[in-house]
């Protein structure tokens, strides 16, 4: 049995948690076990009288049978429209902050509980329901289970107003943006650990020099291809290190996560090692997860670009809302901030031996910095809030950096916002108070160790 890697079980979970009826499925078979649990305590108190026991119900069949009735019923109501004001939500969250966010609001565990709540609770009282007995021969009534149905309404009505407030606070653009958030600072961490690499006596980049392997190196002695389409949401790095290793493979990535994969593309080269045979062609194929959308498992850029989406949203003219756009900027820019800290990963991938078995190129920090800046920039030109606040942003990650490329990319883009403001501001006064603040950003860069450009 093939165990699957990291990054399929990261997939996984993520296809999971972005699926409306995962949680409401486990909850509804937790209500069939408890449902179980809860009858075969009836069955072994029933010898004991009901009104012994003051706290369960102790009315006849008929009763039983009118109340789990009506629960039932008004649950399955109550599921229903929960699930129309969810359909509603997610309307009004595509119309106004675009549809890279539905998958957020898919995903809440708030809005899955809920529903799955109403369920439970109707499968419940439905399967306590059946085993009411009123006959003239044989009367039953299963009282354990019949007071467990009364204390899951209960439970029910507390969900119901707990997701109506949840609801109208979850549509709110600071409680959506602050969720984006979160999200870009897991994968973060989740992608770019604090500490990456062996040390600079075993690093990667010295075990390639010592095998003489150029970095412009294009020959190839097999390109592998891609045999589906779809956006790539994740490579499983052990996998495809491991079939790099088994067949003595040199291998070089040729597409990262969130790139679009064509059917035929080539998705990597064998650019040394050993022959490449059908199985060794599989198993890297098999390594490449394709999806029909992008997913933030190994993907950065796409956590970072939804955020990116709502800020353009907001600088439209048909909407028109700065404010949005500046909350925006603040959490890309907590994004970088944290991005700036943490080391990037080699594009060398070593065995245990030391031998180099897999090239891919990580994302950077200059790369997820133009796709946080270019189209707020190029979008809010005209906008001197916004141009202000993204130098004021830039000033912030400044005191953070650690790397002189990632000071020259953020010196890159303050130049980019400067040069976009002179274009777009028509008020003098704006012009100037933004010059001061350029002025400002590029002193604070040069603290920090960046050569300043003029």
């Amino acid at each position: 049995m093939k165990i699957p890697g990291t990054a399929k079980i990261w997939a996984l979970w993520d296809s999971l948690r972005t699926s409306y009826w995962f949680v409401p499925t486990l909850m509804a078979v937790g209500a069939v076990l408890l449902w179980v649990a809860a009858h075969a305590l009836d069955l072994r108190l029933a010898d004991i009288p009901a009104n012994r026991l003051s706290w369960i119900y102790t009315g006849g069949p008929e009763g039983a049978r009118e109340l789990l009735g009506v629960v039932a019923g008004s649950m399955i109501t109550v599921a229903g429209v929960t699930f129309s004001i969810t359909i509603v939500a997610l309307t009004l969250a595509s119309q106004q902050f675009g549809p890279f966010l539905l998958r957020n609001f898919l995903r809440d565990t708030g809005n899955q509980v809920a529903l799955g709540a109403f369920i439970s609770t109707f499968i419940f009282c439905l399967l306590t329901l059946r085993m009411v007995r009123g006959t003239e021969s044989v009367t039953y009534v299963p009282h354990i289970s019949v007071t467990v149905g009364i204390v899951m309404t209960f439970v029910s009505l507390g969900v119901l107003i707990y997701f109506i407030h949840h609801v109208s606070m979850s549509i709110q653009v600071s409680n959506i943006l602050s969720v984006v958030s979160r999200d870009l600072q897991a994968a973060i961490d989740r992608i770019f650990p604090d500490r990456i690499g062996r040390g600079a006596e075993q690093s990667p980049e010295s075990v390639a020099d010592r095998m003489n392997f150029p970095d412009d190196c294009r020959s190839s002695t097999a390109n592998i291809t891609s045999t589906s389409y779809g956006y790539l949401k994740a490579v499983d790095d052990a996998q495809l290190l491991s079939t790099a290793i088994r067949h003595d493979l040199v291998v070089r990535l040729l597409k990262r996560p969130g790139d679009f994969v064509g059917q035929g593309d080539g998705i990597a080269d064998v650019i040394s090692g050993g022959s490449v045979g059908p199985e060794a062609e599989r198993a890297i194929r098999e390594a490449f997860l394709l999806g029909s959308q992008r997913t933030a498992t190994q993907d950065v850029g796409f956590v970072m670009d939804q955020i990116v989406e709502v800020a353009v949203r907001a600088l439209s003219p048909g909407i028109n809302d700065p404010f949005t756009a500046l909350i925006c900027i603040d959490h890309l820019g907590q994004g970088l901030r944290r991005m700036a800290t943490r080391d990037i990963p080699t594009r060398y991938r070593l065995a245990e031996d030391g031998a180099l078995r897999v090239i891919a190129d990580p994302v950077t920090f200059s790369e997820l910095a133009h796709a946080a800046f270019a189209q707020i920039r190029d979008y809010g030109r005209s906008s001197p809030p916004v141009l202000m606040r993204l130098l004021d942003t830039i000033s912030a990650i400044a005191p953070h950096l650690s790397r002189e490329e990632d000071r020259q990319a953020l010196l890159h883009q303050a130049v980019l916002v400067r040069e976009v403001a002179v274009e777009g501001l028509r008020e003098k006064a704006a012009r100037f108070e933004l010059e001061e603040s350029y002025i400002a950003t590029l002193s604070i860069l040069e603290q920090a160790g960046a050569p300043a450009l003029h």
